[in-house]
């Protein structure tokens, strides 16, 4: 696995995606299933990234690993209170689980059962699941109400 960062062409938002090779970074590029995760514009290309440089076996630092944690590390932030932030990330994750309740995960069959409720041919529900970002622009340019979840949701077949 490798990771790289990825810059937004059109907003400059810049993330990181994990990728099998560079090869499959080129691949999933072509065929346009890479998309900015804050807007959704599939205008992304690799950013100007640091070398990953590993330190001499002897002179090891100490990693976030090393230091027990009660829960999620956020990374350090010149000019923002850590603690406000990671309280935000939490409320956040509070929310979505919130909302989620009583939601039906359909997984990649998202698309078809919105518009399904939308245009009267299924019972309306709450739901969760899949959808490409191309695909999501055109539920919300038809008029279906959509919208996307802050955090990653593990599907429940993929649970422990």
């Amino acid at each position: 696995m490798i990771v790289f960062d990825l810059k937004c062409e059109s907003h400059g938002h810049v993330f990181e995606a994990w990728f099998g090779s560079s090869a499959d970074f080129e691949a999933q590029q072509a065929r346009g299933l890479i998309a900015c995760p804050m807007c959704g514009d599939g205008n992304v290309a690799k950013a100007v990234m640091a070398p990953a440089i590993g330190a001499k076996g002897n002179s090891r630092a100490p990693s976030v690993r090393d230091v027990p944690s009660e829960g999620p590390v956020m990374p350090a932030m010149s000019g923002v209170d850590q603690a406000k932030m990671q309280a935000l990330v939490e409320a956040l994750g509070q929310a979505q689980s919130k909302a989620l309740e009583g939601s039906t995960w359909v997984g990649r069959g998202f698309a078809e059962q919105a518009r399904a409720m939308h245009y009267g041919e299924q019972d309306r529900a709450s739901i969760h699941g899949e959808v490409a970002p191309a695909e999501a622009k055109a539920l919300i340019a038809e008029g279906v109400e959509v919208a996307p979840l802050p955090f990653p949701v593990i599907p429940p077949h993929a649970k422990n």
